[in-house]
């Protein structure tokens, strides 16, 4: 008797699924395209919006203005360019022209050369590089108003530090403020003192992104630490040095609250002949004092126009450093 075992049906192989129902194209499509190409401009739209309102606008409304004689207060007539003339052949503008030419020159070479040679030294592994760190940048949180009261009462005639340490090698008393130079030297002081700090920190940070390599290669080829500096460090640094040129030339020909608190009692005059007046002053009294706002608006122009070529003057000097390039 033998048993007869059924073999089990081979598995069926699942087919291919029906196609289910076609979804729906999306209409959101061109939105999302849409939001895409818009929302750069919806975030960057506030800044130009502040920037038309509180750059671009007063830029041109200045502009208008200089063309009137457009006293605060009083009426306004159209002169066209009769401000701009009477500006050019105005003796006090140009000798306010000079005394900001003057200040400046003093100020920002020896600035900028300090902070160079600053920042070189705090970029090496010297102890207590953080304590010098946060030291530089103590003038710069400190009031304007108290520096210049500190730095007027240093360069007194009769008790000030500096006609003590000059007399100590026989020189005599100096009135700081009655003659331009020495006005200049005392203001140019003060903005040094303010600022080299803050340009110093700002070429530490570019010097710290210079790869260490180059410096290496350059140690075992024989370079000295000064052939380094000129070769490696200050070409790297061209991009930074022209940041720092073009905010100390705007700073610099702008200049108003230095020689301001300087005077002691402020006039805007800028002494008893305008030796340290600037430009800035300038624009003040003849438009807050004197009320003559168109006067005022052209010489704003004029500044403008000077911190223009001050800055192209930097620029093109400043591109060359470290190459031709």
């Amino acid at each position: 008797m033998s048993l007869k075992v059924d073999a089990p049906a081979p598995a069926r192989r699942p087919g291919p699924h029906p196609p289910g129902p076609a979804k729906p194209a999306r209409s959101g499509g061109g939105l999302a395209r849409f939001d895409l190409r818009a929302t750069p401009y919806f975030l960057v739209s506030p800044y130009f919006l502040l920037f038309t309102l509180f750059g671009v606008f007063p830029l041109g409304y200045t502009l208008w203005v200089s063309l009137h004689d457009w006293e605060l207060g009083g009426d306004k007539t159209f002169l066209g360019l009769d401000n701009y003339i009477e500006l050019i052949a105005d003796e006090a503008f140009w000798n306010s022209v000079i005394n900001t030419v003057g200040i400046f020159v003093m100020s920002t070479i020896p600035q900028l050369v300090l902070a160079l040679m600053l920042a070189n030294a705090l970029n090496k592994r010297i102890r207590g590089r953080l304590f010098f760190r946060l030291g530089i940048l103590l003038p710069l949180v400190t009031s304007v108003v108290a520096v210049a009261v500190v730095f007027t009462q240093l360069y007194a005639r009769d008790y000030g530090m500096a006609n003590w340490f000059l007399g100590l090698f026989g020189v005599d008393r100096i009135e700081w403020q009655n003659q331009s130079w020495t006005a200049w030297i005392a203001i140019s002081t003060m903005i040094d003192w303010r600022w080299t700090g803050y340009n110093a920190i700002i070429l530490l940070a570019a010097m710290q992104t210079i790869p260490k390599d180059l410096y290496e290669a350059a140690s075992l080829d024989g370079a000295s630490a000064r052939r380094q500096f000129w070769q490696i460090t200050v070409p790297m640094l061209r991009p930074t040095l022209i940041f720092v040129v073009f905010i100390s030339t705007i700073g610099g020909l702008t200049l108003y609250a230095e020689p301001v608190m300087f005077e002691g009692n402020p006039t805007l005059a800028g002494g008893a002949t305008g030796q340290y007046q600037t430009v800035a002053m300038f624009i003040v009294k003849e438009g807050f004092r004197d009320f003559d706002m168109g006067y005022a608006s052209a010489a704003a122009w004029l500044l403008f126009a000077l911190i223009l070529i001050g800055t192209l003057i930097n620029y093109s000097f400043t591109r060359r450093i470290g190459g031709n390039k």
